[in-house]
């Protein structure tokens, strides 16, 4: 990292320390402070609220870490911005009508607004358009995508706990 110039780590998805036996994720959070120190960079740990969990474990990690919570998307220009983002980044052979406020409210609705629900809708979506023939994302793409929303999954789940 030192040879790359690195000025910054990120750790994605910090919460799957907590798979790891106890002494292990003492070893992890102690190499995390130890890069910090070492290099003297900053570094990013992103993941659910297990993740924060995860750092609290730690007093010295706890204070190098500010936790900040990203709020839901809503309806707006950003969102419809990120909807024709995803629309451009999949071939489809038609253009999708992706980025309007209705599409916008749908794709929100049904994806709860979290960026990676919404990722995971519209690249459903993209396959359901080319499995169809439609080779765009618009509502009936939408509606035929083979995505449950995080609701519908814990629903689903707890039905077969049952």
């Amino acid at each position: 990292m030192r040879a790359v110039g690195a000025r910054m780590l990120f750790i994605d998805e910090l919460h799957n320390i907590l798979a790891g036996k106890s002494d292990v994720r003492r070893e992890f959070l102690n190499l995390i402070r130890f890069l910090g120190n070492e290099l003297r960079i900053s570094i990013v740990g992103v993941g659910t609220r297990e993740a924060y969990l995860a750092v609290r474990a730690d007093e010295q990690l706890e204070n190098r870490f500010e936790p900040i919570i990203l709020p839901l998307w809503e309806e707006g220009e950003t969102t419809c911005s990120l909807l024709a983002s995803f629309a451009a980044a999949f071939p489809l052979r038609r253009r999708s009508e992706l980025a309007t406020p209705d599409m916008a409210r749908y794709v929100l609705a049904r994806s709860e607004g979290t960026i990676g629900e919404i990722s995971r809708l519209v690249t459903a979506a993209a396959i359901a358009a080319v499995e169809t023939g439609e080779e765009a994302i618009d509502h009936k793409t939408l509606a035929l995508a083979g995505y449950e929303s995080p609701t519908e999954r814990r629903r689903s789940f707890e039905r077969e706990l049952r």
